[in-house]
């Protein structure tokens, strides 16, 4: 095999595939990007069996050939030569020298044939949608994954697909976030559980154009992500999701309309007195118009009251800071609308249209104190 390739298009594709490299296997093969340049074009492939990534480089192959290189010593070569021309060249005993300017580097590859490809998936099933909203809809669930959980479920993303709607559902026991986008198409009901890791991966490496377009295929135990000139293929995650139906409610008593950027600055001004472990809640307390936030520690307290307009009843409530924060920072409107029924009960932050709904359960701050 021999080819020729920029530094910077070689490191991008190396960058990218990467994040699927295994890094605890008793496969060695497994800690390799596969350099396939048996066809026209240049891809690259790592997998660890659960997640796969290929790319496309763009290069040119002055012989075709296909070895797999230890991605560490790979992708270390690669980035430290300068910006320029690399020339790839392997010989029939897999000792490969890569050159670039005056650097050269000698160092042994493993059969390609032993890398196990990524699972050739049907391309019956698939939704459109933009790359930008596939990130948005990550980025604004993400954060309420459990992947240290014993449940597996809480790992994971629903994606259910309803007629020409997409919800993205995450949990982790103690809050849900859930958001909704409009497809340009009407699909077959269909409940994908995709793991946390795998979406994680995709929010780094995808551009997030508003007009680039991303395909998502799926099957029964696959899901495929194509954009760009990646591929990405992960395992889907058997069972049943939660009922996330069940936890819904449309009651409330108490109903807070606030500036996100006052409620999100003061509740983060309070987390001067959380000291690592320490389950001390902020306190809610609305009265009228007021909303006032309240924190109080051994290390000290601090008070502050946010302008609001409520409908219905006065509350007193407790809720762990970060999980308000995770949410509030995802949320690009200018106000945002708590709903709220009792000190027991979750608070739901949600649109009109519901196109987002977080629920975050309430902390008793009595016991906490």
């Amino acid at each position: 095999m021999k080819i020729r390739c920029s530094q910077s298009n070689l490191l991008k594709g190396i960058t990218t595939v990467s994040k699927a490299v295994s890094n605890k296997t008793s496969m060695a093969i497994l800690e390799c990007i596969l350099v396939d340049a048996s066809g026209d074009e240049i891809k690259l492939t790592a997998n660890n069996m659960e997640l796969g990534i290929e790319t496309i480089v763009e290069g040119e192959i002055l012989e075709r050939g296909i070895i797999a290189f230890d991605t560490k010593i790979f992708s270390e070569i690669v980035r430290k030569l300068p910006d320029n021309d690399i020339l790839i060249t392997v010989e029939s005993d897999m000792k490969t020298r890569i050159e670039c300017e005056k650097s050269c580097f000698n160092i042994i590859g493993k059969s390609g044939e032993d890398f196990p490809y990524l699972p050739m998936i049907e391309r019956n099933n698939k939704i459109t949608i933009s790359q930008f909203s596939l990130r948005e809809i990550i980025r604004q669930t993400i954060f309420a994954i459990n992947e240290n959980d014993s449940n597996k479920m809480m790992g994971c993303e629903l994606f259910r697909i309803h007629e020409n709607e997409l919800s993205v559902v995450s949990l982790d026991g103690h809050r849900v976030a859930i958001r909704k986008i409009n497809l340009n198409n009407s699909y077959p009901d269909k409940d994908l559980i995709v793991p946390g890791r795998t979406l994680q991966e995709i929010i780094k490496i995808i551009n997030g154009g508003q007009e680039d377009n991303v395909n998502i295929y799926y099957t029964n135990n696959h899901i495929l992500f194509e954009f760009d000139k990646t591929t990405v293929v992960s395992r889907l995650v058997e069972g049943e999701f939660f009922k996330i139906s069940t936890m819904l409610s449309a009651d409330y008593k108490t109903k807070v309309t606030i500036n996100k950027r006052e409620l999100l600055s003061g509740i983060d001004r309070s987390t001067v007195f959380v000291e690592g472990g320490d389950k001390k809640p902020i306190k809610m307390n609305i009265v009228n118009n007021i909303l006032e936030i309240s924190m109080a520690s051994y290390s000290g307290s601090m008070k502050e009251e946010i302008n609001i307009t409520k409908e219905g009843e006065d509350l007193m409530i407790g809720f762990n800071s970060k999980f308000f924060i995770d949410a509030l920072r995802v949320i690009d409107d200018e106000e945002v609308s708590l709903y709220m029924v009792n000190p027991k009960a979750p608070c739901f932050i949600k649109d009109k249209d519901e196109s987002y709904i977080y629920l975050i359960l309430p902390i008793n701050f009595n016991s906490a104190s």
